[in-house]
């Protein structure tokens, strides 16, 4: 088990955790490890994209309508030809491979975790 880094709560509320609806998917060919390239509406119909390493679970039909948590104010990342605008957030499982992290009920893109 790694040491955690304490935060203040201050450092918290400065991370922007938002539920975003996954409105498109595909598959991520130039990546180096398997991944897709999902769009999604963070709120008010603001699109925007990310690269995302998790097609050991997840087939893209079964992606489009799935709301996930993200972080939407990381400074965006160039991978590859994509430039990544969005972090979304998931659990390694046992064979290290990504479960989203999604809200158990529907909740409206752009809400901020509470």
């Amino acid at each position: 088990m790694s040491q955690e880094t304490e935060i203040s709560w201050q450092d918290f509320e400065k991370v922007a955790l938002k539920v975003a609806t996954i409105v498109a998917a595909e598959p991520f060919k130039q990546a180096r490890k398997p991944a897709y390239i999902l769009t999604v509406d963070i709120g008010n119909g603001e699109l925007k994209k990310s690269s995302a390493q998790i097609t050991d679970l997840y087939a893209i039909d079964e992606l489009i309508g799935k709301q996930v948590i993200c972080v939407t104010n990381f400074p965006k990342k160039q991978i590859g030809p994509i430039l990544s605008e969005v972090l979304i957030t998931g659990f390694y499982d046992n064979n290290g491979q990504v479960i989203l992290a999604v809200p158990d009920k529907p909740a409206p893109n752009g809400a901020k975790l509470a």
